[in-house]
């Protein structure tokens, strides 16, 4: 007889984030849209000093942060470097060789990864590239979020 897989009970949310920033470094912007069933959370914010990285960083940051409990989470981002790091698991790389990058240089936004790493684990993440300013709706919005905030703090 063949034991039943566990069903995962986890809440699936549908998350979508950007970071923009004027100037690199500039003023910068970061955005997350969090869909769960019929709910929908934005969630934005901003550095008057920062580069795109480190807003395209804080943007998964902060989504997986405002998540209450573990959840199975399809993040949806247009930064390649965001990722790639988790798809083709760049991270652990970096972490075996601590935490230098394979030029031999220290990894850059070092702590922001660390952060993202950490929340990464307490969630079951899958990482999707969907292309900038391609129409997708969602992907959409969190540009004109994070654009907005860039304003705001410039």
């Amino acid at each position: 007889m063949k034991a039943k897989k566990k069903q995962d009970v986890r809440p699936e949310v549908i998350v979508y984030t950007d970071g923009a920033c004027s100037g690199n470094p500039g003023p910068g912007g970061w955005a997350a849209v969090l869909r769960y069933g019929d709910h929908e959370r934005e969630i934005s914010g901003g550095e008057s000093h920062t580069t795109n990285q480190k807003m395209e960083l804080t943007a998964a940051i902060e989504a997986l942060r405002a998540l209450g409990r573990p959840c199975r989470v399809r993040l949806h981002s247009d930064s390649a470097y965001l990722v790639n790091c988790f798809r083709q698991r760049w991270h652990d790389t970096w972490i075996r060789n601590g935490w230098m990058s394979r030029n031999k240089t220290p990894v850059t936004n070092r702590t922001l990864w660390e952060k993202l790493i950490r929340l990464a684990e307490i969630h079951d993440v899958e990482w999707i590239k969907v292309a900038g300013h391609s129409g997708d709706p969602l992907n959409e919005r969190c540009d004109v979020l994070a654009r907005a905030e860039v304003e705001r703090v410039a």
